[in-house]
């Protein structure tokens, strides 16, 4: 029994060696030959022996050792990595520096890209496993609806000044205060002129000797001392002269400022009141600051405007572009639109809040889809498409996004495509492998073949 056992335990032993070496060798073996579409990592790499790399890498140059970490720090030999627990690896010269771009790039993890210089290649199988998606730069009219928040104001084009002609004293006011509501020809106060009055009697004396020269030369006097035409009449009427002075709105609208009051002295030039007018308002429409190179090219005076107010719920105004405002608002840092709605039966009152809208000019220009364009706060990249499966990182200037769409203000041409979806991780092996964003170069327009759309 002693002896079975024994022999039982040296077989089960025996089958156990030949397991080990077995799983042993295939796992050599698949470390030193590539599973078509599996990526060798750097690890991988560097467990290969010695005479496996030096025949993988026989017929390419070797350029400099670097640490996949950190792909910008290069290293002149082998050995660890200063900055990860981890083993340089060598980067070699690729298709565009004299030697065939391998199908395989270890070091990156991505298969079926190679660095061809200022370029990367992608093969047709890894841009469908990428998904990527092109599309067409294309010139077309744009004209965004801008919307905007607003408020309105009182139009300072419609105010109207009262001021004393001569010396006088305030007899009577006519009740009346500031942001009283007043039609055309209200009274507003009375005043004694003592000048007036003393001209008026030397008209009346003179016109009394039937002098027609003598008379007319003092009818005229009485002019200019400030006296109405309706007045110097109503002294001719009446043969007598008028000691006080009703002074009246000159137009209809709402009082701003009234500075006198019973018992005061006015004197030339004096300011009585101010008085707005009601027949048109101002829409005062807050832009955000982004848009001034758009709102300076594409908004215009007179150009119509729709706006909406909750004091007046389905109704929709219909104004006009005044002036954009060379001055931004402080405070907001937004754009200053001035737009003249009219206001009839006065339903409109300063301080209101309105919803602005309007349709900017139309004008031609290169746009892109928004989501080929990467941003990254300093500058703008998008990936141009090339002939051969390469693809090209390109700095461009970018204006303002119309829905879907973004306007390239320079860097591409018409007919050229970029890199519509999917440009997000060739970017990253393009940062791996040191390709740069250049300035697009100024030539006739391309397409890449097979371009997806």
């Amino acid at each position: 029994m002693t002896m079975l056992k024994r022999q039982l335990f040296g077989a089960l032993g025996l089958l156990g060696l030949g397991l080990a070496l077995g799983w042993g060798a295939a796992a050599w073996r698949g470390a030193a030959t590539p599973v078509a579409g599996v990526v060798a990592t750097p690890a991988a790499a560097a467990a290969l022996p010695a005479s496996a790399a030096s025949t993988a890498s026989a017929d390419r140059k070797l350029l400099y050792w670097y640490d996949p970490m950190v792909p910008t720090q290069r290293f002149d030999k082998p050995g660890k990595s200063p900055f990860m627990d981890m083993q340089l690896v060598p980067r070699y010269a690729e298709a565009g520096e004299g030697a065939a771009a391998p199908a395989l790039d270890a070091a990156s993890g991505m298969a079926g890209v190679a660095n061809t210089g200022p370029t990367l290649a992608i093969s047709a199988q890894a841009r469908q496993a990428l998904g990527l998606r092109l599309a067409t730069v294309a010139l077309e009219p744009v004209g965004a609806v801008i919307e905007a928040v607003g408020t309105v104001q009182l139009n300072e084009r419609e105010i109207s000044i009262v001021q004393a002609r001569t010396v006088g004293f305030v007899e009577r006011v006519y009740g009346r205060a500031p942001g009283d509501v007043v039609a055309a020809g209200a009274p507003l106060v009375d005043l004694l002129n003592p000048d007036w009055l003393g001209a008026q009697q030397e008209y009346l004396a003179v016109k009394a000797t039937g002098e027609p020269a003598l008379a007319r030369a003092a009818r005229q006097r009485l002019q200019l001392l400030g006296m109405s035409p309706a007045l110097v009449d109503r002294i001719d009427q009446s043969g007598q002269p008028v000691a006080l002075q009703t002074v009246v709105a000159p137009a209809g609208g709402v009082i701003t400022e009234l500075a006198v009051r019973a018992g005061m002295t006015v004197a030339p030039g004096m300011t009585l009141a101010r008085i707005n007018g009601l027949g048109t308002v101002w829409l005062e429409a807050a832009l955000p600051e982004a848009l001034a190179g758009a709102a300076a090219s594409s908004i215009a005076p007179g150009q119509r405007v729709q706006a909406r107010l909750p004091a007046l719920p389905g109704q929709v105004l219909t104004g006009r572009v005044t002036a954009l405002l060379p001055e931004a608002n402080r405070e907001t840092r937004t754009l200053r639109l001035r737009i003249e709605l009219p206001n009839p039966g006065q339903r409109l009152r300063a301080g209101m809040f309105a919803q602005v809208s309007l349709q900017a000019t139309r004008r031609d220009a290169l746009v892109v889809p928004a989501e080929g364009v990467i941003r990254t706060g300093r500058r703008a990249l998008v990936y141009l498409a090339e002939p051969g499966g390469r693809f090209r990182p390109v700095e461009v200037e970018i204006g303002e996004q119309i829905d879907d769409r973004i306007v390239i203000r320079s860097g591409l041409v018409a007919g050229q495509q970029i890199v519509a979806s999917g440009q997000f991780l060739i970017d990253s092996e393009a940062s791996l492998q040191g390709v740069l964003a250049r300035a697009a170069p100024a030539a006739a327009p391309s397409s890449s073949p097979g371009a997806t759309r």
